[in-house]
């Protein structure tokens, strides 16, 4: 049997398993992996985990104290993404405990979505805070529904619902984007509580001026662990903090090498240096 080309050997070699360049990958995945885990497992066994309190989140059940006492509704938006974006399916569980809270509270809350899938996952959401409640029966299926998939005639509906039943609170949490301003303006206007939370970096600056508060970045995303107070999800958010202080960690390490190769000139530091900009950076 004849030997193989040259080309072919390469390019049999080039599919090796495993890359052993990049074996520093491997030790980070698995010391994130078992930080999520250890922490997974101390929570269920009923370690406190603290997480820093989030102020628009703890000012939910004051925003619907008010409307309660004002009679007026609350007024709930999940953005206009669809249910593929993480950004919705984090509003839709904090709609399950905004919903709980209107229910113990007897209040009404009203959920106009952009997208079919929506409505049906937060009247889901809804229903099951009703029941979480005690209050099963005084869920309504009307009050989550569907109005249009065109951007700016769901924003006009919803200026419309706010200024003919003026929602004591208001909630926006999801996926914005030039609708942003509209709403929070018009909520400002009619007196309402505001609580807004959004991963788009370009629409914050309009909800952080418009509104009472303001989730930011993963604020948001930790909003349901932060609500819940489930073990399984503290300790992921926990486990994840791990991953930033690698991160942290090699930024100062990095920093500091590079500063100090410039400073004495070492190689030993400028090999160093490079291999974290071009191998573990690349």
């Amino acid at each position: 049997m004849s030997a193989l080309p040259a080309a072919a050997q390469t390019a049999d070699a080039s599919t090796a398993w495993f890359d052993w360049s990049r074996i520093y990958f491997l030790f980070v995945l698995v010391v994130l992996c078992g930080a999520v885990l250890a922490f997974i497992v101390l929570a269920r066994r009923g370690m406190p985990m603290k997480v820093r309190q989030i102020a628009g989140l703890a000012s939910v059940e004051d925003a619907v104290g008010r409307a309660t006492e004002m009679g007026r509704p609350c007024l709930f938006v999940p953005g206009i993404l669809d249910m593929n974006d993480i950004q919705t399916i984090a509003a839709v569980t904090i709609l399950e405990r905004v919903g709980k809270t209107v229910a113990e509270y007897d209040a009404r809350i009203e959920v106009p979505t952009s997208k079919a899938l929506v409505m049906l996952a937060a009247r889901e959401a809804l229903q099951s805070a009703y029941a979480s409640a005690g209050r099963p029966e005084n869920f309504s299926a009307d009050d989550v529904y569907y109005v249009t998939e065109e951007q700016f005639a769901y924003v006009g509906h919803l200026q419309g619902v706010m200024a003919r039943e003026r929602p004591a609170a208001c909630f926006y949490f999801g996926g914005f984007f030039a609708e942003s301003l509209i709403l929070a303006e018009t909520g400002n206007g009619i007196g309402a509580i505001q609580i807004a939370g959004t991963a788009q970096p370009q629409q914050l600056p309009f909800f952080v001026a418009a509104c009472d508060y303001t989730l930011i970045g993963e604020e948001f995303f930790a909003a349901s662990a932060y609500l819940s107070g489930e073990p399984d999800q503290l300790g992921t958010l926990k486990g994840q903090d791990v991953g930033k202080l690698i991160v942290a960690a090699g930024i100062v390490i990095g920093a500091v090498a590079a500063t100090l190769a410039e400073l004495t000139g070492s190689d030993a530091l400028r090999g160093f240096v490079t291999f974290l900009t071009e191998r573990v950076m690349s």
